[in-house]
């Protein structure tokens, strides 16, 4: 596929997710309303990923010390250990770790379900019954996912920054009063409304591009493969993309 024709492919299909986007505004708030089917994603989608999110979190939190404390010569990078990871941990790291984390996993667990739906003709049969599958299939996904994105980057947040203070006290030997001030003094609310700002807009492309995807699905089940691989990547790119713009805003504002 030629470059012109990739550029077209890419636009149009931010058309049809855009379309899908608005249907879902739509239908979803219209009743019967899917509260228990949302609560059910929220489980799904959100608490599930808890373990893999929170373990990361705090090797992440203990990595990051490290580079701190020994990247620098002298002793200012122990010295500021406290602040160096505390500020990373809530304006970057936490919430573009936990989307990584979770749009792998959501992200491909939706295609595929939605995906056998369709090949299997359940979405068809969703709409001879007179529903929407936006409401029904979509709706309940992206809205679970920008619900629980915050609570679990927040949680991520607290964990990274855990996983900083045991290198604080067992290698650095600083004190847990020494850390907890350094944090506290240094992270603002700013920083972290801005991270949790951040895990909206990730968690809405994560779920909306793998709802498109499933929703799209051509070739039965090998179809379902590729889809969920291209959702994948797609909600991968877009997360990196959107963390570039979305940082740019925070600080004009």
């Amino acid at each position: 596929m030629s470059l012109k024709k990739k550029i077209i492919h890419t636009a149009r299909e931010a058309g049809q997710i855009a379309l899908l986007w608005n249907e879902t505004l739509r239908h979803g708030f219209s009743r019967p309303y899917e509260f228990k089917a949302l609560l059910h994603q929220m489980d799904e989608l959100g608490v599930k990923s808890l373990p893999i999110v929170l373990t990361a979190s705090f090797f992440v939190g203990m990595v990051m010390a490290v580079q701190v404390a020994y990247s620098e010569a002298n002793f200012a990078g122990r010295a500021m250990l406290g602040i160096g990871v505390g500020v990373a941990i809530t304006k970057e790291f936490g919430p573009l770790l936990t989307a990584l984390l979770v749009g792998g996993r959501v992200s491909a667990g939706i295609t595929s379900v939605i995906g056998s739906m369709r090949v299997t003709e359940q979405v068809d049969a969703i709409r001879l019954l007179g529903a929407s599958p936006a409401k029904k299939l979509v709706f309940p996904r992206v809205f679970a996912t920008i619900i629980m994105m915050p609570l679990l980057t927040a949680l991520a947040d607290v964990v990274g920054i855990a996983g900083g203070l045991v290198v604080a006290l067992l290698d650095i030997k600083m004190t847990f009063i020494t850390y907890y001030y350094q944090v506290v003094r240094a992270v603002t609310m700013a920083d972290f409304f801005g991270g949790i700002f951040k895990s909206v807009i990730f968690g809405f492309f994560i779920s909306l591009i793998g709802c498109h995807y499933g929703l799209h699905v051509e070739g039965g089940a090998e179809g379902v493969g590729q889809a969920t691989t291209k959702s994948v990547v797609a909600a991968s790119v877009c997360i990196m993309v959107a963390d570039y713009f979305v940082t740019k805003l925070l600080l004009i504002i």
